[in-house]
């Protein structure tokens, strides 16, 4: 544990290094892949449709896996389940830098790369907490490992723009490689405070229930891409997910009243702070998602820029989240983690609406209207640069330690949620035939505005006493819903 500046600062050099480039890398990969679309479904035989199923897919599985993949951590130990997850990862990336079609690549990044994240991303966020034990150390590594998330999927489209056009996108997936051969080797430093008890066994039937449900649930959704809105078949899917979610929570009440481990325990739902917190992290995934993956296709599609140049448009958003990201921890000690949500969902809210209302008053469709998107999208990414690290620190702060297992998982299933949802709601709107394929971007960008509102109200809606005690002391105990 932290007990003086010296040893603060070794923990910064042997820990908190290897977590930051792997929550780095796992954001890379979800963003990385919007400036690419055109170019792999051209090469692989696909459409734009096709590899952006490949994209849902990935965050999908990193989302129904988050949980189980968290509560693994209490039974295989943090540290090498952070291992196990970094190896999977890894060969994923370099079974899709050599894929042949579009099964492949599905394999390769969808479902291994998913897994791999599901395993490796829990304990980043539970190793930085029980190893972080007062509000400001914690601020600052939450600080680094939020905003390397944020960093990681802004750079996504500049870096894997300018690989796909100067190389190949294959190259995308062997800088991964690269990146996490690196990590494991710095992994090596990093020193587990240990599961403390008796390790539960892993509910099975809960994991199936949850991951199988989650998937219904986002699966209906992409589906409307195919089938659109009002498609029986895509609310039938959606239903059937709500009804092995709701099986799901059955389940675990059923294990709890028997005295036996559930995957995750009800007591992580009954927090407010918490639950409010969950839903500002879903929010801002869905619209920095959404948003990358919403201009990156509209450039490549309507106006026929190249992927670089397409990586190039968002580089605004990269720097906005760079220069507020990089001070959450200054942030964080002048004001409250509830106000700086708050203040990044205005400030993303306005972001996007500049995105539509500038290029509207240019009246322009020729490359120079470019330019009037710029004010936008960085101030989109100052806003959710502000906000990233104080959502995760509401949440993860406002329970002990022995809950650090659930309440991770379902932190980041929460946000990777957030990420499917943002692709899959935007790629259905952008392929509507309800309006010109031109104007369909001005939809889904509203559509993007919509979803940031809703995310305010529930920033706005924690509670003014949310800053708990390190530890959790104020937690589960004192915000029960």
């Amino acid at each position: 544990m932290e007990k003086a500046s010296s040893k603060g600062a070794s923990l910064l050099g042997s820990i908190l290094l290897p977590l930051v480039l792997a929550q780095f890398v796992c954001s890379y990969a979800g963003s990385n892949m919007n400036v690419a679309v055109t170019s792999i479904a051209n090469e692989l035989g696909s459409s734009v449709h096709g590899v952006q199923i490949a994209i849902t897919l990935f965050t999908l599985t990193m989302a129904a896996l988050m949980i189980p993949g968290s509560k693994l951590t209490d039974i295989w130990g943090r540290k090498r389940t952070f291992r196990i997850g970094l190896t999977v990862y890894g060969l994923g990336a370099l079974v899709s830098v050599l894929t042949p079609g579009m099964g492949i690549l599905y394999f390769g990044y969808s479902i291994m790369q998913g897994v791999g994240s599901a395993l490796l991303i829990p304990p980043v966020y539970i190793l930085a907490t029980v190893n972080y034990t007062t509000m400001e150390s914690r601020a600052k590594a939450f600080g680094g490992i939020s905003a390397a998330g944020g960093i990681g999927a802004a750079m996504g489209p500049l870096v894997g723009g300018f690989l796909t056009t100067a190389i190949s996108w294959r190259v995308s997936f062997l800088l991964q490689a690269g990146i996490v051969l690196l990590i494991i080797i710095l992994a090596r430093r990093i020193t587990d405070p240990g599961v403390q008890g008796a390790r539960p066994k892993l509910d099975i039937v809960g994991s199936i229930l949850s991951a199988t449900g989650l998937f219904f649930v986002v699966f209906g959704i992409l589906a409307t891409g195919t089938y659109g809105w009002f498609s029986p078949v895509v609310w039938a899917l959606v239903a059937i997910g709500g009804v092995i979610l709701a099986l799901f929570m059955l389940n675990i009440r059923s294990r709890e009243r028997k005295g036996r481990s559930p995957l995750l325990s009800t007591r992580v739902f009954r927090n407010r702070t918490s639950n409010l917190g969950l839903a500002t992290q879903f929010v801002q995934w869905m619209v920095l998602q959404g948003a990358f993956y919403t201009i990156s296709v509209f450039f490549q599609t309507v106006r026929g820029f190249s992927a670089a140049s397409a990586g190039l448009i968002v580089t605004p958003a990269t720097i906005g989240i760079l220069l507020t990201g990089t001070r959450a921890r200054k942030m964080a000690t002048r004001t409250t983690q509830r106000r700086l949500i708050i203040i990044g969902f205005i400030l993303t809210t306005v972001g996007m609406a500049l995105v539509i209302l500038l290029p509207m008053i240019s009246g322009s469709a020729s490359v120079a209207n470019v330019w009037y998107f710029v004010p936008g999208l960085f101030m989109m990414g100052l806003g959710i640069g502000t906000m990233l690290t104080s959502s995760v620190n509401v949440v993860q702060s406002a329970f002990p330690e022995k809950d650090q297992g659930d309440i991770s998982g379902l932190s980041r299933s929460a946000s990777n949620l957030g990420s499917s949802f943002g692709t899959a709601v935007v790629g259905s709107v952008l392929v509507t035939t309800i309006l010109p394929i031109a104007q369909t971007f001005g939809l889904a960008i509203i559509v993007i505005i919509i979803v940031s509102i809703g995310g305010l109200v529930a920033a706005i809606l924690i509670p003014r006493n949310e800053e708990v005690r390190p530890g959790g002391e104020q937690g589960a105990e004192e915000h029960v819903a």
